[in-house]
C-alpha cells in the first residue's frame, strides 16, 4: 500500500480522476452497482486518489478497505476472508461461488442502511479466487447501493522484485493480473503530471519554485511520477535546478534497489548494461555491445532484459536496446565508477558515424575546461545552423560556453545559444536565461538576441527598442551576417505587426546582406513571399515560392517555405493547396525543425480544416497545438491556435469550451497585430453564434481603431470586416456599415477574392434589405452564393445561406426562405454546428411552411408569435429576440402582446410555465 504521508501533494493535477471516481460513487448512490479498476505504476498516486474521494463522500455513505500482501497472493480466497469478516460471523468458504453469494448478501444487507462503497487496495497481490467472488458478488446485484473499487499496479517486473524473486511470476499472481487486465473497459487511470503540476507539485512538496525549464526537465526524468518527483525534489539540493539540464540521479531508494537487481546479473550482462547507460536513452545493441567489449552480446542482453533493466526492439538489420525508465538508467549511469564511465565515454566518442553524439561523449569525458573541444562544438553548431537544426544548435553551444576557459568568449556562445533556443521555439528555457544575458555588457548581438526573445514572448514595444539598438549598432561592412540576422528579427517584428511593406522591405535587406545558405536570409526569404501577398501583390508572391522550392536544401529550411505558401494559398481560397503544405509543416522530429515554426502551421492548419469542413481534424490540430503552446510558451501564435477551438465549439454550441478559448486567445492593443486580430475574432465569433451582435460590434472595435490597417485589410487574410459590417447592420448602424464596406469590397473585387466577395456580399445584401430593397438583396445574395460555389468552402455557403434565408423570411418571402433556409440547415448539420441547425429550426417555425401539431393554445398563434414565444420562454430579453428573429424589438413587444392575450397569461414567467407544460 502506498505511503499517505504525501497524499496531499500527490493529488496536484488530479481533478479528472477525481471526478470520474467520484462519478462512480454517486452512481452507486444511485442504485447502480458497479466495479471499478484504479489502476496504474506505483508511486502514480492511486491509494492517494481514492483516499481524496473517501474523504469526500457524503455523511452515511460507509467504507470497507482490505489490502493484498505478496505473501498471501497465492492464499486461495485470503482477501474474501477480509471482507466477510467484516460483516456478521459466517462460516469459513471454500469456493468461489460460496463465497461470492455470501458476500453479496452481506453487502446487499448493509447497503439496505447505507450506501457501501468496498476498497481492495493493493489487488495485484490479492488472491484471484477472492476477485471472482467479488466480481460474481457484484454481478448478482441490480439496483444495490455498492461500488467496489480495485486498486492495482500494472507493472509486472515491479511485482516479481517485492517479492524478492529473480524468476518469472508465479501462477496466482499472473492469474491475478489476466484478471485485472478484463477489468480495465471501467479503469480509472492517473496519468503523468506534466510540467506545470509538477511546479505546483514542488511548491506544496518542498516549497521550490521550480521554473519551467527546470519542471520540464524533471518531468521528463521522472516520467512525471509524483512519488519519484517528491523524493527528488527533497534529496537534491536547491541549487541543481538553477542548472541548465542537469544530470539528475535517479532517487536513493529506487537506484539501491536497481543497482541490487543489476548486482544480480552476470558480468557480461552488467557491462552491457552500463555501456547502454553510456550511450543513452537508446543504443543498437551491435554499438553496445562493442563498448562493452562483448563477441557475444544476445545473451547479456536477454539477460538484461529478462531482470527488467533494458527493453529490446527489433528491427530489419537492427535490435535497439532502451532502458525501462530514465531512472533506470541514471541508477546504472551512477553507479559506475567515475574512472571507468569516462573511460567508456572517450571509448563511445569512437564508435558510430554521428558527429553530435561523438562530440556529447567527449564532453561527458571532459572533466575540466577544454577550449578545443569547445572549438569543435562551435563549429557543428555552425554547421546545424545552416540546416535550421535550432535545438541542436542550443546544446552544443551552451556545452561549448562552459568549455571555454575565455568570459567574453562564454558569454558571445551563450548568446547565440539563447538565440538558437529561440529560433527552435523553446521560450521558457530561453526566458531562463534572460536574466543572465541583460547582466551582459550592451552590445548588437545582445540586443539583436533579447529583441528575438521579446518577440516570440509578443512583446512588440520591448522588441521594437532592443532591435532598434542593435540596427543603429550594427556594421554591415564589418559583419553582414549580424547585420543580416538583425534584419531578420525585423522581418519578424514586421510579421507580428502584420505590416506588408515593412516585411517586404526587411526581408529583402536580409537577403541581399546574408550568406549563400545562412539562416537569416533562408526564413527573410520564406516571409518575403507572405509580406508580398499581404501587399496585394500574390502572383509575385507565388513566383518567389515557386522559385525557392526548386532550390531547397533537405533538412528544417523547407518547413518555412511551406508555411509560407500554405498560408498564402488559404488566403487565395485554395484551402484544398494549402492542406498538405502546412500538414508537411507541422513535424518537427526527424528534420530537427523549429517548434516556433511547426506552431505557426498548425494554426493555420486549423483554420484550413475549418474552411474545409474539417472540424474535428480542426479541433484536433488545435489540442495538439495548445499542448505544444503549453510547453514552448510562444505567446506570438497563442491566439490564432485558440481562435478556431473557440470558434467551432461556439458553432456546435459547447460554450463553456468556446469561452475557454476565448480565454486562452485574449490579447490586447499592446499587442502585436498578428495576436489582436485572431483574439478579437474569436470573441466576436462566439458572440455571433450566440446572436449578441452588440458583442460582436464591440470585440471587433479594436481591429476597427487600428491605426494602420492596410495589410491587415488585405482581403483573403483575415475575414474580420464581413463579420463586423454584418454585426453594424444588424443592431441597426445602417449607415455605418454602409460608410464601412467599400473600403474592403473594391480591393476584394480588384483582387479577384472570391470568398471575400461572398462574406462581404452577404453583409451588404443584409444591408439592402434592411433598407427596404428586398429585390436588389435577392440579387446581392445570389452573387454571394455563386462566388463560393464551386470553392470548397462549406461553412461559408451555409453561412450565407442561413442570412438570406433569414432576410425572405422578414420580408414575407416564406416558401423562398424555407428552400433556402433548409439549404442551410442541411450544410450546418453535416458540418454538427447545432448552434445554427436549431436557428435554422426557429427560423423554419417561423416562416409557418411546416408546423407540427400543436395544443388548442399554441394552435392560437401565428409563425411569427409562436417563434417570438419560444425565444421569449426561453430566457431572451427582447432585444436578443429581435436579433434572432431580424425583426425589430417593437416588433417583438408587438407579438409579445397578442401572444399574452391569445393564451390569457400576463408574464414571462407564465410564458415560460406554458412552454414547459406544452412541451
Amino acid at each position: 500500500m502506498e505511503d499517505r504521508a504525501d497524499q496531499r501533494v500527490r493529488l496536484v493535477g488530479r481533478d479528472a480522476e477525481v471526478a470520474a471516481l467520484t462519478g462512480a460513487v454517486r452512481g452507486a448512490h444511485a442504485g447502480r452497482a458497479g466495479l471499478v479498476l484504479v489502476e496504474g505504476p506505483a508511486g502514480v498516486g492511486k491509494t492517494a486518489l481514492v483516499a481524496a474521494v473517501r474523504a469526500g463522500l457524503e455523511p452515511g455513505v460507509a467504507v470497507l478497505s482490505v489490502a493484498g500482501v505478496a505473501w498471501e497472493s497465492d492464499v486461495p480466497l485470503g482477501v474474501a476472508a477480509q471482507l466477510l469478516r467484516a460483516g456478521p460471523a459466517v462460516p469459513s468458504v471454500s469456493s468461489v461461488p460460496e463465497a461470492a453469494g455470501l458476500l453479496h448478501r452481506q453487502w446487499a444487507a448493509r447497503q439496505e442502511r447505507e450506501p457501501l462503497v468496498v476498497v481492495v487496495d493493493d489487488a495485484h497481490w490479492a488472491d484471484v479466487e477472492s476477485l471472482r467472488a467479488v466480481r460474481s458478488a457484484v454481478r448478482r446485484m441490480s439496483a444495490e447501493r455498492v461500488l467496489v473499487v480495485l486498486v492495482a499496479r500494472d507493472d509486472p517486473y515491479e511485482l516479481y522484485e517485492v517479492r524478492g524473486r529473480h524468476a518469472e511470476l508465479p501462477v496466482s499472481v499472473l492469474a491475478t493480473l489476466e484478471f485485472l487486465d478484463a477489468c480495465r473497459d471501467d479503469a480509472v487511470r492517473p496519468g503523468p503530471l506534466t510540467p506545470e503540476e509538477v511546479r505546483v507539485l514542488a511548491e506544496q512538496a518542498v516549497g521550490r519554485a521550480l521554473d519551467l525549464p527546470a519542471a520540464r526537465h524533471l518531468c521528463r526524468h521522472t516520467r512525471g511520477n509524483p512519488r519519484h518527483l517528491t523524493q527528488l525534489l527533497r534529496e537534491l539540493p536547491a541549487e541543481t535546478w538553477q542548472d541548465w539540464r542537469p544530470q539528475l540521479p535517479a532517487p536513493a531508494r529506487y537506484a539501491a534497489g536497481i543497482r541490487h537487481r543489476l548486482a544480480r546479473c552476470t558480468a557480461p550482462a552488467r557491462e552491457l548494461v552500463e555501456a547502454c547507460a553510456v550511450l543513452g536513452t537508446e543504443a543498437g545493441l551491435a554499438e553496445a555491445g562493442r563498448l562493452a567489449r562483448l563477441a557475444a552480446p544476445v545473451p547479456a542482453a536477454d539477460e538484461a532484459v529478462a531482470a527488467g533493466l533494458l527493453t529490446a526492439a527489433l528491427e530489419p538489420g537492427r535490435a535497439q536496446l532502451s532502458f525501462a525508465h530514465p531512472l533506470v538508467r541514471a541508477a546504472v549511469r551512477d553507479g559506475i565508477p567515475l574512472a571507468r564511465r569516462t573511460e567508456l565515454h572517450r571509448r563511445a566518442a569512437g564508435i558510430g558515424g554521428d558527429e553530435g553524439r561523438g562530440l556529447a561523449h567527449q564532453v561527458a569525458a571532459a572533466l575540466s575546461a577544454d577550449d578545443a573541444l569547445a572549438d569543435a562544438l562551435d563549429r557543428y553548431a555552425a554547421g546545424r545552423a545552416s540546416a535550421g537544426e535550432w535545438s541542436a544548435v542550443a546544446d552544443a553551444l551552451v556545452r561549448a560556453g562552459r568549455l571555454s576557459t575565455g568570459r567574453t568568449v562564454r558569454q558571445h556562445r551563450l548568446l547565440r545559444a539563447v538565440d538558437a533556443m529561440v529560433g527552435a521555439g523553446d521560450i521558457p528555457q530561453a526566458t531562463a536565461f534572460a536574466g543572465e544575458l541583460e547582466s551582459f555588457p550592451a552590445d548588437t548581438l545582445r540586443d539583436a538576441v533579447l529583441g528575438y526573445l521579446a518577440i516570440m514572448r509578443g512583446r512588440p514595444a520591448e522588441a521594437e527598442a532592443f532591435l532598434a539598438q542593435a540596427w543603429q549598432r550594427s556594421d554591415p561592412e564589418r559583419d553582414p551576417d549580424l547585420t543580416a540576422t538583425i534584419c531578420q528579427r525585423m522581418v519578424l517584428h514586421a510579421l507580428g505587426r502584420w505590416d506588408g511593406g515593412d516585411m517586404v522591405a526587411w526581408a529583402r535587406r536580409a537577403i541581399r546582406l546574408a550568406t549563400p545558405g545562412d539562416p537569416s536570409g533562408t526564413e527573410s526569404e520564406a516571409v518575403l513571399g507572405l509580406g508580398l501577398a499581404a501587399m496585394g501583390c500574390a502572383e509575385e508572391a507565388l513566383a518567389r515560392y515557386e522559385a525557392a522550392a526548386a532550390r531547397l536544401p533537405g533538412g528544417a529550411q523547407p518547413q518555412r517555405f511551406q508555411v509560407g505558401r500554405g498560408w498564402v494559398d488559404l488566403a487565395l481560397d485554395r484551402p484544398e493547396a494549402a492542406r498538405p503544405l502546412l500538414e508537411a509543416a507541422v513535424p518537427t522530429g526527424f528534420r530537427m525543425g523549429s517548434t516556433r515554426i511547426s506552431l505557426w502551421a498548425q494554426g493555420w492548419l486549423a483554420r484550413t480544416h475549418f474552411a474545409l469542413g474539417a472540424w474535428p481534424e480542426a479541433l484536433e490540430t488545435v489540442r495538439r497545438a495548445a499542448a505544444h503552446l503549453a510547453e514552448a510558451r510562444i505567446e506570438l501564435v497563442r491566439p490564432l491556435v485558440h481562435w478556431t477551438g473557440a470558434q467551432i465549439h461556439a458553432l456546435r454550441g459547447d460554450w463553456e469550451q468556446a469561452d475557454r478559448h476565448v480565454g486562452e486567445a485574449a490579447a490586447g492593443l499592446h499587442d502585436y497585430e498578428v495576436m489582436l486580430v485572431p483574439a478579437c475574432m474569436a470573441r466576436a465569433q462566439v458572440a455571433e453564434a450566440r446572436g449578441d451582435y452588440e458583442r460582436v460590434v464591440e470585440a471587433l472595435s479594436p481591429v476597427a481603431q487600428l491605426p494602420a490597417r492596410k495589410s491587415v485589410d488585405e482581403p483573403g487574410f483575415w475575414p474580420w470586416a464581413d463579420v463586423y459590417a454584418n454585426a453594424l447592420v444588424m443592431t441597426g448602424r445602417l449607415d455605418e456599415a454602409d460608410a464601412f464596406l467599400p473600403a474592403h469590397e473594391e480591393p476584394a473585387a480588384r483582387r479577384g477574392r472570391r470568398s471575400a466577395l461572398a462574406r462581404l456580399g452577404l453583409a451588404r445584401a443584409r444591408l439592402t434589405a434592411a433598407r427596404g430593397d428586398i429585390d436588389t438583396a435577392r440579387k446581392e445574395f445570389e452573387e454571394a452564393l455563386a462566388q463560393v460555389e464551386h470553392l470548397p468552402l462549406p461553412y461559408d455557403r451555409a453561412r450565407v445561406n442561413f442570412a438570406f434565408g433569414q432576410t425572405l423570411r422578414r420580408a414575407g418571402k416564406r416558401r423562398e426562405a424555407d428552400t433556402v433556409l433548409r439549404n442551410a440547415r442541411d450544410a450546418y448539420a453535416t458540418l454538427g454546428a447545432r448552434t445554427y441547425v436549431e436557428r435554422c429550426d426557429r427560423e423554419l417555425q417561423a416562416g409557418g411552411l411546416h408546423t407540427a401539431r400543436l395544443t388548442p393554445g399554441m394552435a392560437r398563434l401565428t409563425a411569427q408569435e409562436r417563434a417570438v414565444a419560444r425565444l421569449v420562454a426561453a430566457g431572451a430579453t427582447n432585444q436578443q429576440t429581435a436579433l434572432e428573429l431580424f425583426i425589430s424589438v417593437k416588433t417583438v413587444q408587438y407579438h409579445l402582446t397578442h401572444v399574452y392575450s391569445k393564451l390569457g397569461i400576463r408574464s414571462r414567467s407564465e410564458l415560460a410555465a406554458r412552454f414547459r407544460e406544452d412541451s
